[in-house]
Formats: structure tokens, C-alpha cells, sequence
């Protein structure tokens, strides 16, 4: 549907599930200014965008703006209902959340992106749109004038996972590690889908290049730990460094993570300590590395202490 040659605001009846909020459509939006975000909560792009979006709910909720997440999954994990209440939770998110496990709400927005917003003013008419990381300043502008106010921005720190990519020294893209996306494999022996085997690592790694050593089984989406003490390696130019990981349906499985050999010390992510010690618990994006020195290429080793870790792919900022 479209008004004056713009998109009205879709329904939100697709969606199986809400939290933080009973169902909302056209009459509880009617005359509302509204926010939707479009969001999977593994999603490095999202973690990273996701602290404005909770200032501008936040900030503006008292001059009538409301802010819809939808959360469709990227990964098979992400169709549990409990990972992204955990996400809220973490991450502090208390606006309303559309659970779209069928792409119902995807599909009505005709979305392609996470994250993506979509700005809807008070006749719900979606008047502006945009995908991806950056133009803070702009949109919040947008969010002011649907609101018809004029006010100093709200101040936004990201810190951990949501602080901003060092973007001049990010050299390393997303990389898959399922056999449907996944791409600069370098093991010798050469990934097959489907099969649990065992691999090893090559003598020396490229840049962007990535192995597994143990044994392993690589399906569409994810490669699953077949036996303790598999690892996987990846050679990467980026300050920080992220792996997607589940324990499927096992206890919580102990992880170790080396640079160059080495134990990473200042140079930790969030999920790990100076001696490179880690606990897969749940799934999600967990932060392995952020380089405090100055960002140069290095070899990221991941082993797992138990069978059964599911790893999906890398991000890097």
C-alpha cells in the first residue's frame, strides 16, 4: 500500500511472537511516530548500530516515538525465542520486539538488510529508509523532525561489541564458515559437506585465509567439533575479532584463544581473559580479540576443550 506515491507502514501480523509489548498494529500506531528496525542478534552490523537505537527509544519515547525491533534470523539457532530474550537483556533493550521466525514482517517490509530502519511519521506513511552501519547524525535528525521538535543530539557511546569498527585499519571481511557462503578455506584437505572428518591446518596462512585442524563436520551454515581439542585458525588485519558460535544442545564448552601462538594479554576480546580462556555457553557473537596496540595482521587459533561447538562465521571491525 502507498499514499502520494510513498510506502505505508506494513502490517506486523507476521509475527509469531512479541516481547516487551502485546501485538501492535494500526490502531495502537495510529498518530504514533515510529521507528522499525530490522535486526538477528549475532549480527555484528546491528550490535554496533544498536546503541543509537536504544538512546533515540529512549530519548524520544516522551514525544511520541515508538521503536519496533524485529528480530528474523540469519542462522537456525536464532529461531529460539530464548536467545533473543537473552539479547534484550544484555543489551538493555526494552522497546517493543516483533519475533519474525517466518519472515512474515521481512517479507511485508519487502527487507533485504539487517540491520535496516525504516522512519514512519504519524499517518503511517514510512518517509525515509536505511541500511546498514552510519549516518547517525542524519537520522536522528529524521526522528526530530517526524516528532516536530529541534533539540541537541543524544549522546551515544558504544562500548565492548557495540563500540564503532576502527574502519582504516578493517582489512578482513565477514567469512562464513558453513559450506553454503563460506570462502577462503585453506585446510589441505579440501572441505566436505556433510562428512565428519578430520582436518588440518597448513603450514602457513595468506591473509583472510582460515583452517580447521581436528575433526570437524562442515554443513550448510556451521561447522560442528566432532572431538575435543579441534581448532579453527584465521589470518586477519582488523583491531577487533568476532566468532558467531553455539554449544547446540550440550553444556557450556571451554574455549582457548591464541594470537601467534601466544596468549593475547591486553589485547582480549570481552568474552576472553589476558591468558585467552573462554566459555561457549550460549549462542551468539562472542569478541575474541580487540588489538590495544597498534592494528597489524595476525593469526587468530580458537580450540575447543569439549565436542559439539558449532562455529558460523567471523566478523572483524
Amino acid at each position: 500500500m502507498s499514499v502520494l506515491g510513498r510506502p505505508h507502514l506494513p502490517s506486523f501480523g507476521g509475527a509469531t511472537e512479541w516481547l516487551n509489548s502485546e501485538p501492535l498494529g494500526p490502531a495502537e500506531l495510529d498518530g504514533r511516530v515510529v521507528l522499525v528496525n530490522f535486526w538477528t542478534l549475532t549480527c555484528i552490523n546491528w550490535l554496533r548500530q544498536e546503541p543509537y537505537v536504544r538512546a533515540w527509544s529512549q530519548g524520544y519515547r516522551d514525544d511520541g516515538l515508538v521503536v519496533i525491533g524485529v528480530h528474523t534470523p540469519e542462522f537456525t539457532f536464532e529461531h529460539e525465542t530464548d536467545q533473543v530474550r537473552q539479547a534484550l537483556t544484555a543489551r538493555g533493550i526494552d522497546y517493543p520486539v516483533a519475533i519474525d521466525n517466518d519472515y512474515g514482517v521481512w517479507r511485508a517490509f519487502d527487507n533485504h538488510y539487517w540491520p535496516a530502519l525504516y522512519f514512519v511519521d504519524a499517518d503511517g506513511v514510512i518517509r525515509d529508509q536505511y541500511f546498514g552501519e552510519g549516518r547517525y547524525e542524519k537520522s536522528e535528525r529524521v526522528i526530530q523532525q517526524l516528532l516536530g521538535i529541534e533539540r541537541d543530539l543524544v549522546p551515544v557511546e558504544g562500548r565492548g561489541v557495540e563500540a564503532e569498527a576502527d574502519w582504516d585499519h578493517l582489512r578482513t571481511p565477514e567469512t562464513y564458515l558453513g559450506f553454503e557462503r563460506g570462502e577462503h578455506f585453506a585446510s589441505p584437505n579440501a572441505a566436505v559437506l556433510d562428512e565428519r572428518r578430520a582436518y588440518e591446518p597448513p603450514e602457513t596462512l595468506r591473509l583472510n585465509q582460515w583452517a580447521l585442524a581436528g575433526e570437524w563436520t562442515i554443513d550448510a551454515e556451521k561447522t560442528v567439533l566432532g572431538r575435543a581439542g579441534g581448532s579453527i585458525v584465521v589470518r586477519f588485519h582488523a583491531r577487533d575479532a568476532h566468532l558467531v558460535l553455539s554449544p547446540g544442545a550440550r553444556e557450556p564448552i571451554p574455549f582457548l584463544v591464541l594470537l601467534d601462538g601466544e596468549p593475547p594479554g591486553r589485547s582480549h576480546g570481552v568474552d576472553v581473559d589476558e591468558d585467552g580462556n573462554g566459555l561457549l555457553q550460549d549462542g551468539r557473537l562472542y569478541q575474541l580479540v580487540r588489538q590495544h596496540d597498534a592494528v597489524r595482521e595476525r593469526t587468530l587459533q580458537i580450540t575447543f576443550g569439549e565436542p559439539g561447538a558449532e562455529a558460523y562465521a567471523f566478523t572483524f571491525g
